[in-house]
């Protein structure tokens, strides 16, 4: 790039700018990390509390205030030296070592590019729809907190996710306000001449011009763009309008526009990540620019430049259906990529639409985003221990004759970011126990210093916690039933419902079928009495949303509005309408127990229950996602038998059977059994436990933490390595690929010998490579798992040249005799340092 982008004011110049102190405070109020670090609150309190209270927008309350305000509050020389102090403090934390330039001061690793089709990281921004821009959103913050290179890119949605309201019949409206980004905490990237930075996307018969924003999220940044520009035809402006909304074709050009155009927007602010993190298979059109951009560096063909890159790709996958996968028909990716295909990369159509497909001559095959995301990584990840186990499964078709187990989808467990979902008080607990800086390395002795808090100050923390859930939840259901039309007698009743020393049950999450929301209505009236027991009462706060266009999860929403609406249910149960961020907070703040009943294995991890940990809120889960690796008795309860049991309406009686069961004899029990301090110790033992033993882990410190060490540094690495001398490995390992495709068809097993001796197997395998190189391949001994012990998988010593044969050769290796012989079989497969197998190269030839 000839010239460097800047970034400037996403405005005219405002009233308030020339203003003494005003750029100190638009710096503060542009900065994400207000969302999560609330030191600057109480100046955006002060500036104007209600409309802080109602947006938790600094950028808006500055905007908004007026210039007589602003003159007054920055002429207070306290509160100018807060300012300064906060902007130096900023300014401070920005430059400081981090945990990531402590620990890897010589690392390859100076950026990783971090692809998501939504980010959650404040109210302020609201471009995600929920799990996974929770994910994106808390991964960047924590990056921040550790000093990881890092920087977001995404698209900035005009009307971004729905927002919810429940009409008088318990039905779910969707409205979509405008995201005016004047009120947006985003600034524009510009030129240094002032030219706001723009991209130009080639689609069929004309091109996209995307605009280029920028947020600041402490010291890492995430880009985004839109296709809002005046210069678009109107629909084209429309492309980045709604997240998730519209049909096919719409999904695809906004994934276009991430892929191609984020990388494209990465080049042009002169940005060269090693790393590209793929959050989701939404982004895998970035796997074909990036080669691009290598192929023009280079001059070397697209699979060249697609064996180098890869390298450096890592595919984050969140899907634990294979229908939650994006497919496109063919004629849509052909329409709109095949120009692109044959003209910028080299490829036929058809070679293209291989790259998404189980069976490239299958001509009916859609196109799968996650399949194109899999050919042009180096890893791939689940997000839970189970759901690494279930991707394994998903995308074995594509690694045909291998075992499951050895499908290359490795997990990385999600975690949450503590310092966004702890509630005040909790960070003062958690400060007192553990010192403020808890959050911002490795979290290993966080589990004995919390343990040391003593029952009572758990159960004050716990008590404290319930009374502002209360009030906040009579405040938001009156302004809820007001908005609706509400008599004012219904806005007064909202205001007397909950009672801070009943047990809470907490249940908040996007409703739709497979997370069986309705669970706990199984059987209305046994509910109805749990409700309303009069020594031990229970209260429910729900909330969520369905998509638009799920009417199975609308009307799981009108059934529990209909139950929730009897007159003896009305005091015990709410339902809280438009689930977004700050109700999340709100809520895992202050239950006592979260609830979550997916189907197993459909939850791939489910962040939510991580958020009450920090808190001292107690999970009831499905053994599904993290709580499938999270769950001891000694940290809350548990539903379901560990198995999959399909969609089995019996199955989910027996479920709803047991969740009754378990609230009727251990949970309500549990937390109304007082000792004479009326502190319910057996409850605060397990609450200490969960907060001891699982805040630390299900934290996005350790979850960054895992893909630095395990992926972003050796891909960097092996990115480096692969793409010095203008791809001269790359272009090797090509060769090696084609020498096997000519030659592999030839191997073949001679005679194989088992002999035991004693507590020992012996086998000698003959094998003839014809004219394979030895060097080329990897003999091994393999047996499949017994009893859920994992597989052998034993690598064979070649011994000798076999005689009158060129390239024949025996291979020997012994094992324990705990296990017959006829179990084991030889087989071969491709090797090569530093490529990996079977994700570069699936074939696999067996003995038998």
């Amino acid at each position: 790039m000839s010239e460097p982008t800047r970034v400037s004011h996403p405005k005219q110049r405002l009233p308030s700018d020339d203003v003494a102190g005003f750029g100190s405070l638009a710096e503060l109020a542009l900065d994400m990390r207000s969302s999560w670090n609330h030191a600057t609150d109480r100046v955006w309190r002060r500036l104007d509390p209600v409309l802080w209270a109602l947006t938790q927008n600094p950028w808006v309350v500055l905007q908004t205030v007026s210039r007589e305000t602003l003159q007054l509050v920055l002429a207070d020389p306290a509160f100018r030296e807060n300012i300064d102090a906060l902007v130096q403090a900023r300014r401070d934390a920005a430059e400081a070592p981090a945990w990531f330039q402590q620990v890897h001061p010589q690392s390859p690793l100076s950026c990783v590019a971090y692809f998501s089709m939504e980010f959650m990281l404040g109210e302020a921004l609201p471009i995600y729809s929920g799990g996974l821009g929770n994910v994106a959103g808390d991964q960047l913050k924590a990056a921040d907190d550790l000093g990881v290179p890092v920087v977001g890119v995404g698209l900035l949605y005009q009307q971004g996710y729905f927002r919810q309201v429940i009409d008088q019949d318990g039905a779910q409206q969707a409205l979509y306000p405008y995201n005016d980004p004047g009120q947006l905490p985003i600034t524009p990237l510009r030129k240094p001449n002032g030219e706001w930075l723009r991209l130009e996307i080639p689609l069929p018969g004309y091109s996209v011009w995307l605009r280029a924003w920028q947020v600041q999220v402490g010291r890492v940044k995430l880009y985004l763009l839109d296709s809002n520009d005046v210069a678009n035809y109107p629909a084209h402006r429309g492309i980045t309008s709604e997240l998730y909304g519209g049909g096919p074709e719409l999904r695809l050009k906004q994934e276009l526009v991430l892929g191609i155009g984020g990388w494209r927007l990465l080049a042009a602010l002169g940005i060269q990540p090693e790393v590209c993190h793929l959050n989701e298979g939404h982004a895998a059109f970035a796997v074909l620019e990036r080669a691009r951009g290598f192929m023009q560096e280079t001059g070397r063909s697209f699979e060249v430049a697609l064996a180098v890159t890869r390298a450096g790709n890592l595919f984050t996958t969140h899907t634990a259906v294979a229908a939650g996968f994006d497919r496109f028909a063919p004629a849509l990716i052909e329409q709109y990529l095949g120009g692109y295909a044959e003209q910028q990369l080299g490829l036929t159509r058809h070679a293209l639409l291989a790259l998404g497909r189980e069976n490239p001559n299958d001509a009916s095959e859609p196109f799968n985003m996650a399949y194109l995301a899999i050919r042009g990584s180096g890893a791939v990840n689940g997000v839970s221990r189970l759901h690494g186990k279930v991707s394994r499964r998903l995308f074995e078709p594509l690694f045909p004759h291998w075992p499951t187990e050895e499908v290359p989808v490795g997990h990385v467990t999600n975690g949450v970011h503590m310092p966004t979902w702890d509630s005040a008080p909790a960070d003062d607990l958690w400060t007192e126990a553990c010192g403020k800086d808890r959050w911002l390395g490795t979290v290993e002795t966080l589990e004995q210093d919390i343990r040391r808090v003593s029952d009572a100050r758990l159960w004050q923390f716990r008590t404290d916690a319930s009374l502002r859930l209360v009030a906040y939840a009579r405040e938001r259901l009156a302004r809820q039933l007001a908005a609706s039309g509400a008599s004012p007698e219904k806005i007064d009743d909202a205001r007397q419902v909950c009672d801070c020393n009943t047990l809470t049950l907490g249940f908040a999450r996007r409703f739709t079928s497979y997370k069986r929301p309705n669970l706990l209505l199984h059987d209305p009236e046994r509910l109805l009495r749990l409700l309303t027991n009069p020594q031990r009462p229970v209260q429910l706060i729900l909330a969520g949303k369905a998509h638009p266009a799920d009417r199975a999860g609308q009307a799981l929403i009108r059934q529990w509005a209909h139950f929730i609406r009897r007159p003896e249910v009305r005091s015990h149960a709410i339902f809280l309408s438009d689930y977004d961020m700050h109700l999340t907070e709100q809520l895992v703040q202050g239950v006592d127990v979260w609830l979550n009943t997916p189907r197993r294995p459909w939850e791939a991890c489910g962040t939510s229950g991580m958020k009450v940990l920090v808190n001292g809120g107690i999970n009831l889960s499905e053994l599904d996602g993290w709580w499938a690796e999270a769950y001891t008795p000694e940290v809350g309860w548990a539903l379901g038998d560990g198995q999959e049991h399909d969609n089995d309406p019996a199955w989910d009686a027996i479920e709803a059977e047991a969740l009754y069961d378990l609230l009727e004899r251990e949970v309500i029990p549990e937390f109304y059994t007082r000792d004479e301090q009326g502190i319910p110790t057996a409850w605060v033992a397990r609450m200490r436990e969960s907060m001891a033993h699982l805040t630390p882990r299900f934290s996005t410190n350790r979850a960054v933490c895992e893909y630095t060490a395990q992926h972003y540094l050796p891909a960097a690495a092996a990115y480096r390595e692969r793409a010095a001398d203008k791809g001269a490995r790359g272009a090797e390992l090509v060769d090696w690929r084609h020498a096997l495709d000519r030659k592999w068809a030839a191997l073949r097993f001679g005679e194989v010998k088992a002999t035991t001796d004693g507590a020992r197997h012996l086998f000698e395998a003959q094998l003839y490579l014809d004219e394979i190189d030895p060097e080329a391949v990897r003999v091994e001994l393999y047996a499949d798992g017994v009893d859920g012990a994992p597989s052998v998988r034993l690598e064979m010593q070649r011994v000798r040249q076999l005689v009158g044969a060129a390239q024949g050769y025996a291979y020997r290796a012994e094992v324990p005799a705990t296990r017959p012989a006829s179990d084991f079989t030889a087989r071969v497969v491709p090797y090569r340092h530093g490529v990996t197998i079977p994700l570069e190269d699936a074939r696999i030839f067996w003995q038998r």
